[in-house]
């Protein structure tokens, strides 16, 4: 026989899941969403500086030397922070599902009997 307690607790249980996963994903995106600022703002001051280094080249060589640098130290940039941005994703799904792992841990022994 079922008691209305076991219900009870079964749906309290799931919803404290529910609420914990959901505040691991507002973190993980605020945290992702910082990370993109930041880099937006970095890329914009890199742009910058490049502009004024532009602006008082001489020479047809320096500008190419320039340029050629800004664009290297861009796609470094790029791809560091490409890598570091992966890795918050990463970090949030892990631990958005992380929560979960419990309950599905205590349907799998049953389904499989």
């Amino acid at each position: 026989m079922i008691k209305v307690e076991d219900i009870q607790n079964y749906g309290k249980e799931h919803l404290d899941t529910v609420v914990a996963s959901a505040t691991t994903v507002q973190h993980g995106l605020q945290a992702i969403a910082s990370a993109y600022g930041d880099y937006t703002k970095k890329s914009f001051e890199d742009t910058k500086s490049f502009v004024e280094k532009l602006s008082g080249v001489k020479s047809l060589d320096k500008a190419l030397e320039v340029q050629t640098e800004f664009a290297k130290s861009s796609y470094e940039t790029f791809v560091a922070e490409s890598q570091k941005i992966a890795g918050l994703y990463t970090d949030l799904a892990k631990q958005t599902f992380k929560p979960l792992e419990g309950m599905v841990a205590k349907f799998t022994p049953a389904a499989a009997a």
